[in-house]
């Protein structure tokens, strides 16, 4: 046994341990706790020594530390595949200078949101960590909020030794997410609305890892579930990367210097995005500030403000659906590095959490977390009106998540003059309806193709081809179920995936 210090181990009790290849397998730990690695941070990223890597050179160096159980070989075939020809860019995440401000755009892989990054490498990692576990198959259980179902199909899509089902919540994702699910080709694939919300979706799929029936009629035929979402390091951890290449290309572009600081304004609702940029920091990066942005479901921001995390309140639809979320899962994380990784005290608060539907963090812990992270948010029309005005100051189209972004950023730069990157999370074109309305002040009732094709002659700007492609696929899947029936459809879709 390698000693705790290489081990992953559970937020909730160190004992829980597992390689990193077992972590990537499981998705959560059986505690409900999220994989953690406490070597994270001993040793710094040399970024002058990146400065003239690729995107995939970097990644290779950065993965590397945090992920020890891959070898060199197998950390470079799995990035070579989940980079080599599935995005639109060589950057993969280009940054883009929109008048005095820098928007890193993550949304150019295969189905136009930022989960791609992370999602076109986890396949990779889960297929070389089933080659260490012969035998073994998996069935990827996921709750979305619109952009990480698709990105999860696609990258799963027909991976060997695997399955996926994806649950979203019914009228809770745009027109083009949804269809980008409905039609998702592949023969280990299967996709189902739920009746509620996302925090609904997510809080059952959680259930499902602990539900000791499910597991353990199908463990004789090695099958076991895990996640696709951020909760998997597997997800995470390539998420880290486009900190430090972003930060790589500003010294390239001779916006700052090697060591100046930087802030990261991230449109945030489960908190991986942002926790990834945390991981960054650990690792070497020079950030000053974490700006998070939420909109209306703003239980991040009054966190951030208060040291209370409160969801008892209602669940608002806005027009940034991917981060409509009530619960953000990786918080949980950053509890644990930032509160002297204590596992008693972050199981405490997520009992707490369970049973109350709110915690309060230590003043130690809130002092701690707010010398780092600001919270601010962003209502629809506000949001209306950063993607308005930013297009007709600069031309640039963005999205209602980025848009939730640049309002956040915009007044926290009041206060900070340090240059600072803001993500882009997707492609405006997933939101066509609500983009164009915005800009043009015009509420349109064409069919979405035709909206697409509206926004794109009035900006001069491109549709993704992946999007538009949608217009001549055929729905496959219509199902949607409650909550309660989530064990049972499970079980018919795993036997129909990997007996029939």
């Amino acid at each position: 046994m390698l000693h705790m210090k290489n081990l992953y181990h559970s937020t909730r009790n160190k004992q829980n341990e597992a390689h990193d290849y077992e972590a990537v397998l499981q998705g959560i730990a059986a505690d409900g706790g999220l994989y953690v690695w406490d070597g994270l941070g001993e040793h710094a990223i040399d970024i002058e020594a990146m400065l003239s890597d690729s995107y995939a050179e970097m990644a290779e160096k950065i993965m590397r530390q945090l992920l020890p159980d891959f070898s060199d070989e197998e950390l470079h075939r799995c990035i070579r595949q989940a980079y080599g020809e599935s995005f639109d860019t060589q950057e993969i995440t280009p940054l883009k200078k929109v008048g005095n401000d820098y928007f890193l755009e993550l949304f150019h892989g295969p189905t136009s949101a930022f989960k791609d990054v992370g999602l076109q490498m986890l396949p990779q990692l889960m297929s070389c960590a089933l080659a260490k576990e012969a035998g073994c198959k998996v069935m990827i259980l996921t709750a979305t909020s619109g952009d990480t179902g698709k990105a999860a199909l696609e990258g799963f899509r027909d991976v060997a030794h695997t399955g996926i089902i994806v649950f979203y919540p019914d009228q809770g994702v745009s027109a083009t997410q949804q269809l980008q699910m409905a039609t998702q080709e592949g023969s280990n694939v299967a996709v189902c609305a739920l009746k509620g919300n996302f925090d609904d979706a997510q809080s059952q799929v959680k259930a499902m890892f602990a539900d000791k029936d499910l597991s353990d009629g199908f463990a004789c035929d090695n099958i076991t579930f895990s996640s696709a979402n951020s909760i998997n390091i597997g997800r995470l951890i390539p998420q880290v990367v486009y900190y430090f290449y972003a930060y790589i290309q500003m010294i390239r572009n001779r916006e700052i210097r090697p060591g100046d600081a930087v802030n990261f304004c991230v449109p945030t609702g489960n908190f991986g995005n942002v926790l990834a940029g945390y991981y960054a920091k650990l690792m070497g990066l020079p950030v000053r500030r974490f700006i998070v942005a939420s909109n209306a479901n703003n239980v991040l921001c009054d966190f951030l403000t208060t040291g209370v995390y409160d969801r008892n309140r209602p669940f608002r639809k806005t027009i940034s659906p991917s981060m409509d979320i009530l619960i953000s899962s990786n918080l949980e994380r950053l509890l644990y590095y930032m509160g002297e990784k204590d596992t008693q005290k972050i199981r405490g608060y997520m009992e707490e959490l369970q049973q109350t539907g709110s915690y309060a963090v230590d003043d130690s812990l809130k002092q701690n977390i707010q010398e780092l992270f600001y919270g601010g948010c962003s209502s629809d029309e506000e949001t209306r009106s950063a993607i308005r005005d930013v297009y007709h100051a600069y031309g640039y189209v963005m999205d209602p998540h980025t848009a939730v972004g640049y309002n956040v950023m915009k007044e926290y730069q009041k206060q900070d003059p340090t240059p600072c990157i803001l993500l882009s999370t997707a492609s405006p074109y997933k939101f066509s309806k609500e983009v164009y309305r915005s800009i043009f002040e015009e509420e349109l009732t064409e069919e979405e193709f035709a909206i697409m094709e509206k926004l794109a002659m009035r900006t001069s700007t491109e549709i993704p081809r992946n999007l538009f492609a949608l217009k001549d696929k055929q729905k496959r899947f219509y199902d949607c179920i409650k909550k309660e029936d989530m064990p049972r459809y499970i079980t018919q879709k795993t036997k129909e995936i990997f007996y029939d």
